[in-house]
């Protein structure tokens, strides 16, 4: 416990936590004085490997130890604990045995990041293949698994997610007749969206059988299967020529030794006055490195990219960058809402799945939302065209297709 007890000296400067530990005895971490709303939590060890584990690899083995019931929170909530961390993350970091570990980890990122055609589809099973039942627990009737957009604070979630439809819509200033390519659609609802709004023809890929066969089903359903085409379907094997692309919360699965053949592919696949929009979780402070445990856990191959390494490549590609917005804090409310979504159907998750499941879920979902809320992470929208004239002069139209898009919504 010494080790550790050294690490978590430096680490907790913010807020107070007590440790106990195998043999019942208490360590207190932080100042003296605890200021008001800062998070005060107790957590047990129950496993001595801990001391060390948690020592040499904090990220990774205290959520393992929650999930395995070997780390308890016995005042407070895993929230607190998480909130906690959280806000004493770059105290932890700056330690010296992490500062290498992250060093390390950054330099081998590119390995974790192979992501080829076999391996990517493998890495969406995992994750989205998980049961459709399970997701509509805590998502909207729509199925969106994104970045909502809060339009107005306290906005519920499901018209947060409209927003963002709308949001998006408007930057691709659509054009009747236009044949629209969304890559990474999910169970459809960005590619519903479009149809149901406009004169298009929509074609959609993802490597999840499970979301491609609900897709499908929701399009039919709606009978839009004239309008809409679901594939199960890598977007390197689409050869068709779009006027339009769009992708949403997918550029987080391609990985950095992949970014010029995605960005080369949507050129191919761009007509000459086409209209690509890219949504994606980003990070400030340049390139870093998937934390351990999501990429075990959650999303393997995954990597939430800087601008500066996004846009080299970009520019490599030969497309114009021609808008970017940042949403910086529009993810760590839509994590809160899912979450209180899925605290509301705990239960049904247990019985679905189990107790440990249920707890990498929550730990999932509240560091999602701490990482926008006090970390790095935020979300980015690129548009990129082929041609400096693809788009009007000035980007009033925006404004004004979302103004059009609102009032049509409300209908």
């Amino acid at each position: 416990m010494r080790l550790l007890s050294t690490m978590m000296k430096r680490f907790v400067q913010t807020g107070a936590l007590t440790v106990i530990d195998v043999d019942g005895n208490t360590h207190k971490f932080g100042p003296e004085t605890v200021a008001v709303g800062d998070p005060s939590v107790t957590i047990k060890l129950h496993d001595k490997k801990l001391y060390r584990d948690l020592f040499l690899n904090p990220e990774l083995r205290a959520g393992e130890a929650y999930m395995d019931g070997t780390l308890t929170v016995e005042e407070g909530t895993i929230r607190d604990f998480l909130t906690l961390f959280a806000i004493n993350s770059s105290n932890l970091r700056g330690h010296p045995l992490q500062k290498s570990i992250r060093k390390f980890y950054k330099r081998a990122k590119r390995f974790h990041q192979v992501n080829s055609k076999t391996s990517s589809k493998a890495n969406m099973a995992h994750h989205y293949d998980l049961s459709n039942d399970f997701y509509q627990l805590f998502l909207t009737d729509d199925m969106t698994y994104t970045c909502a957009y809060y339009e107005r604070p306290g906005m519920p979630l499901t018209e947060a997610q409209t927003a963002k439809k709308r949001h998006i819509a408007a930057k691709m200033n659509i054009q009747p007749g236009d044949k629209i390519l969304d890559i990474g659609c999910g169970w459809g609802g960005m590619a519903i969206y479009l149809a149901q709004n406009f004169d298009v023809h929509v074609i959609g890929v993802t490597l999840s059988r499970q979301q491609y066969e609900l897709a499908v089903e929701r399009v039919k359903e709606l009978g839009l299967e004239d309008k809409i085409d679901i594939r199960y379907q890598d977007y390197r094997d689409v050869e068709e020529r779009f006027e339009r692309i769009v992708s949403v919360g997918m550029f987080e699965a391609v990985g950095v030794p992949h970014f010029k053949e995605f960005f080369d592919k949507v050129s191919d696949l761009l007509t000459d006055d086409g209209v690509m929009l890219l949504h994606s979780i980003g990070r400030r402070g340049g390139p870093g490195s998937t934390a351990r445990w999501i990429r075990k856990y959650i999303f393997p191959g995954g990597y939430s990219p800087a601008l500066s390494e996004t846009i080299a490549v970009v520019e490599q590609s030969g497309l114009w960058i021609t808008d970017i917005e940042i949403l910086r804090l529009h993810y760590a409310e839509t994590c809160l809402a899912w979450e209180k979504r899925f605290q509301a159907n705990r239960v049904k998750v247990s019985s679905m799945m189990d107790e440990r499941f249920c707890r990498m879920w929550e730990f999932y979902l509240i560091i999602s939302e701490l990482s926008f809320r006090h970390g790095k992470n935020m979300n980015f929208q690129m548009q990129l065209t082929k041609s400096r004239h693809a788009l009007p002069f000035t980007r009033d139209y925006m404004g004004k297709n979302e103004a059009k898009l609102r009032r049509k919504n409300k209908k």
